[in-house]
């Protein structure tokens, strides 16, 4: 039975947490393993293997965000491991849960439940002082625009893949399309009934977007890789840390961005017209 008394996740489940703080925490997200890096060094025993920030981070790694070593994960008797509702799959968690390690999963689709999510999941989940680096982030954010204005009227309708063989794209409810929307930004499929659509490129030209903006993550966007399949649309090319992740990311995120929005490639990019 559950315990009333243990603090919930962003998933309003109940983690029985031990009666310290933890003192070995395993990450499954790479923004959540560079939050908690950035906060207590030490804290951290394991993270996957796309865990890529701090670049000195020296720990165990236990495969991807959706194939966990499992086994490897419990041997490094984690007092908690962090998650994320959408980065990672569920029947994982759920071993983890039947083996007895607390697992927190975050769900986080607006900046400002990356705000609120990442507060709990630091002092209440892991029992560290709130750090100075959240703070900088919230207010690297606050003069950007409000979470309830509507786009800007004049904002450039844009287009945004995440994904190419089979194109997919940005769509409604996502933590991503939260910050380029506050940057001023109208994504053509904001409204779309799926969160990650796929969308053939005949259709996403059809749009006449006049912005398309090329993350290079998950897929690496370049500018020999990309543009050249949006022949007369301007592409911006962004850091997929800056526009993705949640952590200490936020505190440059918007500089950053909004730099590479106001200086995208010409229209069609460097190699020329290209419909694969």
């Amino acid at each position: 039975m559950a315990d009333p008394t243990a603090p919930r996740d962003d998933l309003d489940l109940p983690v029985r947490l031990g009666p310290r703080p933890p003192r070995r925490v395993v990450s499954l997200v790479p923004s959540l393993t560079e939050a908690v890096a950035a906060t207590a060094p030490g804290l951290l025993v394991g993270a996957t293997d796309w865990c890529s920030h701090p670049a000195d981070l020296s720990v165990t790694r236990i495969g991807g965000t959706k194939n966990p070593d499992v086994p490897r994960i419990l041997a490094l008797a984690p007092d908690l491991v962090l998650a994320n509702d959408e980065e990672n799959r569920r029947p994982d968690l759920d071993a983890l849960r039947a083996a007895g390690v607390p697992v927190w999963v975050t769900d986080i689709r607006t900046l400002d439940d990356a705000f609120r999510s990442l507060h709990r999941l630091l002092t209440t989940a892991c029992g560290l002082p709130r750090p100075a680096w959240l703070d900088e982030a919230e207010a690297a954010w606050a003069s950007v625009g409000s979470g309830g204005a509507p786009p800007e009227a004049d904002g450039p309708r844009t287009v945004v893949p995440i994904w190419r063989r089979p194109w997919m794209v940005l769509g409604r409810d996502t933590f991503a399309g939260d910050l380029l929307r506050r940057l001023g930004l109208r994504l053509v499929h904001a409204a779309h009934p799926e969160r990650y659509p796929a969308v053939p490129l005949p259709e996403l030209l059809a749009c006449q977007p006049e912005l398309v903006v090329l993350p290079d993550e998950p897929y690496r966007f370049t500018a020999e890789d990309g543009p050249e399949a949006f022949p007369g649309t301007p592409a911006a090319l962004v850091s997929g840390r800056h526009l993705t992740w949640y952590g200490p990311s936020l505190v440059t995120a918007p500089a950053v961005l909004r730099h590479a929005l106001d200086h995208p490639l010409g229209p069609g990019g460097p190699g020329g017209p290209d419909a694969s």
